[in-house]
């Protein structure tokens, strides 16, 4: 590794481990357990034992819980500073240029029933139906002034001509159940916005693609919902802010954008779906390998959140258990063969199952690394990160002090 970044001598290389959404509240199902207190980690918990446990917190106050800002955050950002709008890091992903002039929007396809938010994701419609419900919202809305691109599964972009600085947005996975003429974009530029909306109903609603989706009793994406939209947001890359060269391993766009940000390479999984049942030994297969090359290595698996948004405790609970099993338990057994590895174990966010969607609380993490005493925590969960002492009230500090050895 080279930069001027201070690093502590003993570490050559940099892995972080994000299981999105793991974060809970104790349920009553579970003995006032929180999923990942309730579930077997003993790779996690072993890790805990050996290093350092505490809280970080990695949502600003006053900015929206998402991934975007939280994962901005983990990977050394300041969010304040850099984030401009989760559309733009979405763009990067697919090598979208934002015109000038114009924003662009994360485009999800939806289903309402009636006057309710029914699902944020059209069912969890798979990307070659959606590939073509986009064509067609192409075919009939693409203009001048907006334009429609095409992402993976429910997850698209819209590029939309106008000033939406100003713009008041909602994550559609925050009002599952919920009237969403109440939760429509609002303030300048929204009208433009608003009319798409509407004409994507007629272009959707008879589509072929959902006629057969009902058919078979699947949910129909029967509406666009554009939010989190702005210009190409800032930020140095990794070869020059930390000294170091990286890859990403994800399924969702999201995090592949924020790494092209970043610089770093993307290393796309055959098998990774963004649920529980991802290709999860073929990213810890691909993160062992990229370590061998590469001083950074972040891998991030997003079936854990999907799970927590779905209400389904015990999808979730199986979504942590594959974690520490297939992607915690062999990485940090390399990273502890070869002893010149900063480990870092988190989720971006809390995903409580009792409300379905993200909070901006302080999540647990675990750091170890050369030089890291045991901190003498028996386990990783909330609870023992929260009587730890050890806070990062600013996540996008965290990462830093792991490299620099700096974290007590």
């Amino acid at each position: 590794m080279t930069g001027e970044m201070t690093r502590d001598p003993r570490i050559n290389k940099v892995i972080v481990l994000i299981g999105d959404g793991m974060a809970d509240l104790p349920i009553d199902a579970l003995g006032g357990a929180t999923p990942l207190e309730a579930v077997e980690t003993p790779n996690m918990d072993a890790l805990a034992r050996a290093g350092s446990v505490g809280l970080s917190r990695n949502v600003p106050s006053g900015m929206e819980p998402g991934s975007d800002v939280a994962i901005m955050s983990i990977m050394g950002y300041d969010p304040g500073e850099c984030y401009t709008g989760r559309g733009p890091i979405e763009a990067a992903s697919i090598g979208a240029r934002i015109p000038d002039g114009f924003a662009a929007f994360r485009c999800n396809l939806i289903t309402i029933d009636g006057e309710t938010l029914h699902d944020y994701s059209g069912g969890h419609i798979c990307t070659e139906e959606s590939g073509g419900l986009i064509s067609a919202l192409k075919s009939e809305l693409d203009s001048p002034d907006a334009e429609f691109l095409h992402g993976v599964s429910f997850r698209n972009l819209l590029m939309a001509r106008g000033d939406f600085s100003k713009l008041r947005s909602h994550a559609p996975h925050d009002h599952l159940g919920e009237r969403w003429v109440d939760w429509l974009p609002s303030g300048p530029g929204a009208s433009a916005l608003l009319a798409l909306m509407e004409k994507s109903r007629a272009v959707l609603e008879d589509h072929e693609i959902n006629r057969a989706r009902k058919a078979a009793g699947k949910q129909p994406a029967n509406m666009i919902w554009p939010w989190s939209g702005g210009g190409a947001p800032s930020g140095a890359p990794y070869s020059k802010k930390f000294g170091l060269s990286g890859a990403v391993i994800s399924a969702v766009d999201l995090v592949q954008g924020l790494g092209i940000i970043a610089g770093l390479e993307i290393i796309k999984i055959p098998g990774a779906t963004g649920m529980v049942d991802t290709n999860y030994e073929g990213k810890t297969e691909a993160a062992l390998e990229a370590l061998e090359r590469l001083d950074f290595v972040l891998v991030h698996v997003e079936g854990i959140d999907e799970a927590a948004h779905m209400a389904d405790l015990e999808m979730k609970m199986e979504g942590i258990r594959r974690f520490d099993q297939l992607v915690v338990g062999p990485i940090a057994e390399r990273a502890k063969e070869r002893g010149d590895c900063a480990l870092l174990v988190l989720p971006d966010h809390p995903t409580p199952i009792s409300i379905r969607t993200h909070t901006s609380d302080p999540v647990p993490f675990i750091a170890a690394a050369p030089g890291i005493a045991p901190c003498g925590a028996a386990s990783f969960s909330e609870k023992t990160a929260s009587v730890s002492g050890l806070y990062v009230p600013g996540g996008h500090n965290l990462l830093e002090l792991l490299i620099s050895g700096s974290i007590a």
